[in-house]
């Protein structure tokens, strides 16, 4: 799934640059880790966890948490069928929206695992993976009462079909991939009055048909596209992402897109029918679009503001004094995220001018310069799957680690018949957040000495708003894109096809080569066995036969956390806060 962050994204795009132009990419003297990760720890499953969730060991009931999001704008609708976002998800997923399945962290290993949610186990698939029947429970509640229903998890399931409504919602990859009427049912908004065969109700079995083998559909299942929503008109979109129905813990009080959101507790959710989630707080309001560096200075205070929030970043110059500070209350998170560069394919269709565009982004100073640690929030990439991804292949693109390398980015321009200044890259920045501002200025000049002219295009939206908008009079212009992803379950299935399939949403690069869209369509059909080794091999050959999208970090996050926040911890299988079990110390 992508981060909604646009100073993540712009960070991802090459729209920061040296903090010294003419550096060398060292890290500054900035203080390595001195702690251990809490890592993207290995999915299990437990089919058989029931409600109510286990309490969390000391936690008390009551206050309010406050969450800063520095520099990201966060969801730009609730509908569950849209999204597809680190920040939206973590939220709705953990608070507000239930759907077949979920995860739950357990307290001892710290491992994510694959629950049951308003499914009552996790999936019952026929031999071969193409059709799969959950049971709903049938005591689950929406916010005015009423109950869930297995005919609207129907519903929501066949809206996901719908990309032409939701055309950034993760039915565009998933649903109109691997269900039945792929690439022929349009959903129920674009096909008005069609009927689709996809998704059948008996009683509480809803019964899902596959187009292809999906063995992956008790993970899909985790996603709140994969859940409930409210039958007719009361769901009509875009309405409807503004006035969500909540079926979890909390409800929505108000939602100020790219401002605020407020949610309080929805006094119809039942602790008994839930087995991942909890009801701690009172209430937890999230900010968007907040300033780094303010955020800092609230949660190093542990003033009374700061004491019941929390942060979802850390400025890299606050980094040594918060981690000698703050102990257990900054949580350092391993998270398989990549973050990616997207020279236009079809209009940068030199691989070595994509190459010379490696070489000419200053990866340490530019992390330093967008508030990162080197070595500790970002790590150096070489391929498109994370670490830790069952069946990664390690190799270099070009027989070595990039680098910033502005010599060498200018050899490889002049091998494809450009001197310095000729080739011109156009992309846009996020206008708003004031780091995007200055890391634009010296992005020009570090591009420039390594070849490149740069036009960068003030943007007031979040770039992928632009990006993902095919009739975007600005996207037109674009030679280059970005984009930062992260696994959706762990499997090459959500890092590959998502970034580099023909026509995928997420595509940003607009890579086509029938080939790898042939192979990316075999693998999932492969022996359960073989399909890992087969994503990093093929991850491989796209690095180095095609190099269509750069890698430019692995992602890891900082969270603080106020020290009257109990259980402070990461969720690793989403790569944000573990809200679900946060609660106010009394």
């Amino acid at each position: 799934m992508r981060r909604t962050k646009p100073l993540a994204v712009v960070a991802g795009a090459a729209l920061f640059a040296l903090a010294a132009c003419g550096g060398s990419g060292s890290d500054g003297g900035n203080p390595k880790a001195d702690r251990t990760y809490t890592g993207a720890a290995e999915v299990t499953k437990d089919p058989e966890r029931q409600a109510p969730a286990a309490d969390v060991e000391g936690a008390t009931a009551g206050g309010t948490i406050t969450v800063y999001l520095p520099g990201d704008p966060g969801p730009d609708s609730m509908d569950p069928t849209d999204g597809w976002s680190v920040t939206g998800n973590s939220i709705q997923q953990a608070l507000t929206s239930r759907s077949l399945t979920q995860y739950s962290r357990d307290p001892k290993t710290g491992e994510m695992v694959l629950v049951p949610d308003l499914a009552t186990d996790l999936g019952t698939p026929n031999d071969d993976f193409t059709e799969w029947t959950f049971t709903i429970r049938d005591d689950a509640k929406w916010e005015d009462g009423s109950p869930v229903t297995a005919d609207e998890v129907a519903w929501g399931i066949q809206r996901s079909m719908d990309s032409d409504t939701f055309p950034a919602g993760p039915g565009t990859e998933y649903s109109q991939s691997y269900f039945s009427g792929a690439g022929e049912y349009k959903g129920p908004y674009t096909d008005k009055g069609k009927k689709w065969d996809g998704v059948s109700v008996d009683g509480q079995d809803v019964t899902i048909k596959m187009a292809k083998t999906f063995p992956d559909m008790d993970y899909w299942g985790a996603f709140m596209a994969m859940g409930p929503v409210p039958l007719g008109k009361a769901s009509t979109p875009p309405d409807y992402g503004k006035h969500i129905m909540s079926n979890g813990p909390y409800k929505v009080e108000s939602f100020r897109p790219q401002e605020e959101l407020v949610l309080v507790k929805n006094d119809q959710w039942d602790p008994n029918t839930d087995p991942a989630r909890h009801q701690y707080a009172d209430k937890f309001i999230f900010k968007f679009n907040q300033d780094q560096a303010k955020v800092d200075q609230i949660m190093l205070s542990d003033n009374t503001e700061s004491q019941t929030s929390l942060s979802n970043a850390l400025g890299s110059n606050n980094y040594d004094r918060a981690n000698t500070e703050l102990g257990d209350r900054l949580v350092q998170q391993s998270s398989q995220c990549t973050s990616f560069l997207s020279p236009d394919y079809t209009k940068i269709t030199d691989i070595n001018v994509r190459k010379a565009i490696a070489y000419a982004y200053p990866y340490q100073d530019m992390w330093l310069a967008t508030g990162e640690v080197p070595g500790v929030t970002r790590v150096p990439a070489n391929s498109i799957m994370p670490p830790g991804m069952a069946g990664k292949h390690d190799y270099f693109v070009d027989g070595e680690q990039f680098t910033y390398n502005p010599e060498k980015s200018k050899e490889l321009l002049k091998e494809a018949g450009y001197e310095p200044g000729e080739f011109k890259i156009t992309m846009v920045y996020y206008e708003p957040d004031p780091l995007a501002v200055a890391g634009q200025k010296v992005l020009v000049k570090g591009m420039q000495e390594a070849g490149f002219t740069v036009k960068g295009i003030p943007v007031q939206d979040s770039p992928y708003n632009i990006w993902l908008d095919p009739d975007n009079k600005v996207n037109k212009t674009l030679n280059m894109r970005g984009v930062n992803w992260c696994s959706d379950w762990p499997s090459g299935l959500t890092m590959l096809p998502p970034l580099v399939r023909t026509g995928a949403a997420y595509n940003t690069a607009q890579f086509s080569e029938k080939s790898i869209d042939d192979k990316m369509s075999e693998i999932p059909t492969m022996p359960l066995e073989q399909q890992a080794d087969e994503w990093g091999a093929l991850d491989e050959e796209i690095g180095t036969k095609y190099f269509p999208i750069i890698p430019t970090a692995f992602r890891n996050d900082l969270y603080v956390f106020g020290s009257k926040i109990g259980n402070p911890a990461g969720d690793g299988q989403i790569g944000a806060p573990d809200y679900k079990d946060l609660y106010v110390m009394q």
